[in-house]
């Protein structure tokens, strides 16, 4: 698991785009988890690595490719290191993933009215009108 991390940290380390960086920080569950957790409000280093059964220098690890990627900002208060999320990535995530999310809407649209029209001509061909509803399998 450390060489995973590490080869995510070298991954994101060489790229140049901010957005390749949050899907690549994005891809790990665990980082995840700790977004989820950050996105109820801050929290200290040792809290996030609470429910995880992993090191601690594996949850630095972890926070270091989150802050990498500008998903996560972390600051020294006295004794305590504390992480915040910071949403900017996400919205740009997002904002990519919605371009691609109206056109296969639209593409499957497309496809509804297609298979619709080629239902209802062949029932006129039988001449019974009727559109029959599609059988379920069991």
């Amino acid at each position: 698991m450390a060489l995973a991390i590490q080869l995510t940290i070298w991954l994101i380390d060489s790229m140049s785009d901010a957005l390749s960086r949050t899907f690549a920080a994005l891809a790990d569950p665990t980082r995840r988890a700790i977004l989820t957790r950050l996105a109820r409000g801050e929290a200290t280093v040792g809290e996030l690595g609470e429910p995880f059964e992993i090191s601690p220098p594996a949850i630095s690890k972890h926070l270091r490719v989150l802050e990498e990627a500008g998903l996560i900002a972390r600051e020294v208060d006295a004794r305590w290191r504390i992480c915040h999320l910071r949403a900017e990535p996400m919205h740009d995530a997002h904002d990519w993933l919605e371009a691609y999310r109206r056109h296969w809407e639209g593409n499957l649209d497309r496809l509804v009215e297609f298979v619709e029209r080629t239902h209802r001509a062949e029932a006129r061909k039988r001449g019974d009108g009727a559109l029959r509803k599609p059988r379920k399998k069991p």
